[in-house]
Parts: C-alpha cells; sequence; structure tokens
C-alpha cells in the first residue's frame, strides 16, 4: 500500500501534561485508520497534529515529525494549506447559520470559487458523498440549523468534502448520533475510503470493528499496537489491548 502519513518520534506536551509520549505509525493511502483507548490516551490529541490544530493552544510543544505525501507539515506547509489537503470532522456538529447549500459552498467560495455551475455541481456531489443528497435536495435554500442532529453532522461531512481533501480526520463523529444517523455515517465513511485516506478516532470499539482498515490502541499517551482490524479484534498481541477491548477497563 502507499504511504500517505508517516509519523516518527512523535512527542506533544500541554504545559507539564505529556499527551504522546515518542509515537510511530504509518498511514496507508485510502486505508480507515481507527483509533481506539480509554479518555486521556492522546487520541484527540494525535488526529489535531495531523492538521495542526494543536498549533492554537499556547503552552503545546511538539518533537518528532509527520510527513504528508512526504512533505513536513510542519516545516514544509502553510497550515492553512495544510488543512485544504487534510479535513476534519468533530465531535458536534456545527453548520454554519446559513442556507444548507450556502454550508457546503462556503469553503469553495472563501477560496475564490465563483461559477455558479462548477458550486451547483460542488453541493451536490458532496451531499451524494455525504449522503445526505436525497433527504434535502428539494430544500437546498432552508436554513441548515432546522435539520436534525445526524444530518447536521453529515452536512459538516459535506462542507469538508466540498474542499476535496485527501484525508479526512474524524473526532467522535457519532457520538450523539442515533443508529440509524450513526449507519449513515459509517456508510458515507466506507465509501469515502476509495478516494480519500480516512483517520477516525471512536471511544465506540464497536464501530472501530465495523468500518476499520486497520486499528491502532493508544494507552497514556502511547501506541500499543497497530495491526489490521480482524487481528486487533480478534487476536491481539498485546494484553491490555485485549483488556480494554473485552471492557476490563476504559
Amino acid at each position: 500500500m502507499n504511504l500517505k502519513i508517516a509519523v516518527r518520534e512523535l512527542t506533544i506536551h500541554f504545559g507539564t501534561c505529556r499527551a504522546l509520549d515518542n509515537l510511530s505509525l504509518d498511514i496507508h493511502k485510502n486505508e480507515l485508520l481507527s483509533i481506539i483507548g480509554p479518555a486521556n490516551s492522546g487520541k484527540t490529541s494525535f488526529l489535531r497534529a495531523l492538521n495542526r490544530l494543536n498549533d492554537f493552544e499556547l503552552e503545546m510543544r511538539m518533537s518528532g515529525s509527520i510527513l504528508l505525501d512526504g512533505k513536513n507539515i510542519n516545516q514544509d506547509m502553510e497550515a492553512e494549506d495544510l488543512r485544504k489537503k487534510v479535513g476534519m470532522i468533530f465531535a458536534l456538529p456545527i453548520p454554519l447559520p446559513l442556507s444548507i447549500y450556502d454550508n457546503v459552498i462556503y469553503g469553495p467560495k472563501m477560496a475564490g470559487v465563483r461559477d455558479k455551475k462548477v458550486l451547483d455541481d460542488l453541493v451536490e456531489e458532496s451531499l451524494k458523498s455525504a449522503y445526505l443528497w436525497d433527504e434535502v435536495k428539494d430544500r437546498l435554500r432552508s436554513s441548515a440549523l432546522n435539520l436534525s442532529g445526524g444530518q447536521q453532522q453529515r452536512l459538516c461531512i459535506a462542507r469538508t468534502l466540498a474542499l476535496k481533501p485527501d484525508v479526512i480526520l474524524y473526532d467522535e463523529p457519532c457520538s450523539g448520533l442515533d443508529p440509524i444517523s450513526t449507519a449513515k455515517v459509517e456508510e458515507s465513511m466506507t465509501e469515502l475510503k476509495k478516494d480519500h485516506t480516512i483517520v477516525l478516532v471512536t471511544n465506540n470499539t464497536k464501530q472501530a470493528a465495523r468500518v476499520g482498515t486497520r486499528t491502532a490502541f493508544f494507552l497514556m499517551g502511547e501506541l500499543i499496537e497497530i495491526d489490521s482490524t480482524d487481528k486487533i479484534f480478534t487476536a491481539p498481541s498485546d494484553p491490555r489491548t485485549n483488556d480494554y477491548i473485552i471492557g476490563r477497563f476504559g
């Protein structure tokens, strides 16, 4: 498989707290990497490092390197350019107080796209990829704030897709969703990995097992193991991984 992201000896501190300790792993092109682990294991800190959102933390210190397509994201790329390539979906959907249509085109318009036909096609394509088009195609000019929570989350996915990212990061995207909405988000993720590299942080081990190509287990800021999802959930190499999966802690 082609290497998309190479993480080497990544250590992150927030003040005196060490969030990640000497973490190294590879993320392959067009895979869906699930990351599991208990609270305070460094999962979200790792995810936010991949598109430099940790830069906004005043007391953040980082050592090691993250390479995207061979480029060091902290030395060879501007943060704004990086975030166009590496989009992020958060646990809480935050649609803009605009129409559904204007939510999707917000990023492309900020990037200078003005052609209405291009924008119209982008809206349809992005909403279809987020498995939302059929539910909203007849009310694109209505407020996004009138959508259900699950629909708002899929709209946020569409808004990210409209910028044509290479990598999509998901941070607990289904934590507040009902089972039907969760299934639609998971179906979307599975389809999107055909054209994107996806990294999913989830506290739901069953979700990780359902959608992950590979799964990584984090504990206390360390990578305990990473392997095919089938192996992690049936025959993990480390007993701590097994203890977490069967619910002995976490």
